[in-house]
């Protein structure tokens, strides 16, 4: 597979979400390279610092937990100039049952709504696009259960990862209706690296040792999962727009902009879990750039 042709992005800011490892890491490194002062938002500062000798070019690493919204505020309160390009691509995935910090399903928590908070908070800085990565368990689901977010009594680890994985995709395409409602020239994009080798997921178990197995069979490596969000990240494809691989089924392949299901492409449940968010987080569509 081709390796995207990235323009100079020298003079503009990223910030990465979970740049210490996973498709993070190869996307940092990218952007990196193309002359981007690249921003590592991790959780664990010592893991981020270790992975940002890897990142050529200018970078800092800043902590960020997006399992807790008072991390996530603070992040956002200390930024300050303009902010070029936003990747929301730390997640966890086919966790056991548990609560964030802030008492959120941990999958919807950390994907979701700590993404969206983080979004909404330094949406007045952002200069060109939010991009959000999905995956194509967004398949696994039929919709958001809104009745119940938390999955509390039925908890499924692959429906809640699916679930957060829908939400992120409907979050895309809410927030680029109210970017376009408002005038601005700021995007908001979503990716999905298909299957690619990654630290989410269990660690222990019969059926984590399995999956590694598959996963070393038919993954992508990290660098070709990264390519779709950087096509989202660095070429000109109109908003809303969903960038995974073109290979079958969307697991390996090179970067194209793919489709969605009749779910993820639902504008009333976009609104509907926009407007739970926003209650759940505090925090809402405000201050943007035009």
């Amino acid at each position: 597979m081709n390796a995207l042709q990235i323009p100079d992005l020298t003079g503009r800011t990223a910030v990465v979400t979970g740049a210490n490892s996973g498709i993070g890491l190869p996307t940092a490194r990218a952007l990196g390279r193309a002359g981007a002062h690249v921003v590592l938002a991790v959780r664990d500062l010592d893991k981020g610092k270790a992975a940002a000798t890897t990142v050529p070019g200018s970078h800092e690493v800043r902590r960020l937990d997006l399992a807790h919204l008072a991390s996530v505020r603070e992040f956002a309160a200390s930024w300050d100039g303009d902010l070029d390009l936003l990747i929301n691509n730390a997640g966890v995935m086919m966790a056991p049952e548990g609560r964030t910090k802030d008492g959120f399903e941990t999958h919807f928590g950390t994907n979701h709504l700590g993404h969206f908070a983080l979004t909404n908070l330094l949406l007045p800085h952002i200069t060109d696009r939010v991009v959000t990565v999905s995956a194509a368990a967004h398949r696994w689901v039929k919709g958001i259960d809104f009745d119940n977010l938390y999955l509390a009594g039925e908890y499924n680890p692959r429906r809640a990862y699916g679930q957060s994985k829908l939400a992120n995709l409907l979050f895309t395409l809410e927030l680029q209706r109210r970017l376009s409602d408002v005038g601005s020239r700021v995007r908001s994009l979503a990716a999905h690296p298909g299957l690619a080798v990654s630290n989410l997921g269990p660690r222990s178990g019969l059926g984590a040792q399995l999956g590694r197995m598959l996963f070393k069979i038919v993954a992508q490596d990290t660098e070709a999962g990264a390519q779709p969000t950087l096509l989202a990240a660095t070429q000109d494809v109109p908003g809303a727009s969903y960038a995974g691989p073109d290979g079958h089924s969307g697991m390996r392949g090179a970067p194209a902009l793919v489709g969605r299901t009749a779910a993820a492409s639902d504008p009333a449940a976009a609104k509907r879990l926009w407007a739970q968010s926003a209650e759940l987080t505090g925090t809402d569509f405000s201050g943007v750039p035009l």
